[in-house]
């Protein structure tokens, strides 16, 4: 299975900080942030990847190259300056990826076992749910014995981690351009065509300076390893 590392988004809430430095470049324990996920995703034995550029993209690929330095293979996907959201930037890159294929935002930090992930899930997609952080109470999604529903229903709502695998077909009426993803998976959830299971690990979204920080400080507790 090949894998996509979402890194295109401007960073608006880290600024300062991506005001000079694309989000996906900021470090955490002595090391950038898609540094340490594609390390993660290779160790799982996910070495194809592709990563989506937009805001300072150039940077990214000079950064990381062709891969070699950590036994991936790269193929970049570019996009223009102001990106073309989470959907748009899938779909753009399909041509690259496999059938199903695994995506991950950019900016996720956690210590998940992507190895156990299912490689060939039944329906549209299957997502990664996380217990709800401080910052996102109401959650996204609910989730009944795999299947993922609707927030509303009688089971707890959890939140989306932004690690999720996706079938080609769950684009399929899709068109070039900028879009969410959001309204695809929703669109699939309520066909009952998507899968999920609940990760209480270690996870958070480093949206902020402030998780940024407390990414940095849990990296050097645990040593520098996720």
């Amino acid at each position: 299975m090949k894998a996509m590392i979402l890194a295109a988004g401007r960073g608006e809430r880290l600024r300062p900080l991506t005001d000079t430095t694309p989000k996906p470049l900021l470090e955490a324990g002595g090391r950038p942030l898609i540094v340490r996920m594609i390390e993660q995703l290779v160790a799982a034995g996910m070495t194809d990847l592709v990563i989506n550029l937009g805001y300072r993209g150039r940077q990214i690929q000079e950064t990381l190259g062709g891969g070699d330095a950590w036994g991936a293979r790269i193929v970049y996907s570019r996009e223009p300056e102001a990106a073309l959201d989470t959907g748009g930037g899938i779909f753009k890159a399909l041509p690259h990826l496999s059938d199903p294929c695994l995506v991950v935002n950019g900016d996720v930090a956690t210590d998940f076992p992507f190895a156990e992930l299912p490689r060939n899930p039944r329906g549209l997609a299957h997502l990664v749910l996380v217990p709800n952080p401080p910052h996102h109470p109401g959650g996204d999604f609910a989730l009944r014995e795999g299947r993922v529903l609707p927030s509303g229903v009688s089971e707890p709502t959890y939140t989306f981690s932004g690690i999720g695998i996706y079938s080609h077909a769950l684009f399929c009426h899709c068109r070039p351009g900028r879009f969410a993803l959001a309204p695809l998976l929703r669109r699939g959830i309520a066909e009952g065509s998507v899968s999920g299971q609940l990760y209480r690990g270690f996870w958070s979204d480093i949206g902020t300076p402030e998780r940024l920080k407390a990414w940095d400080r849990e990296l050097k507790r645990r040593g520098g390893e996720p």
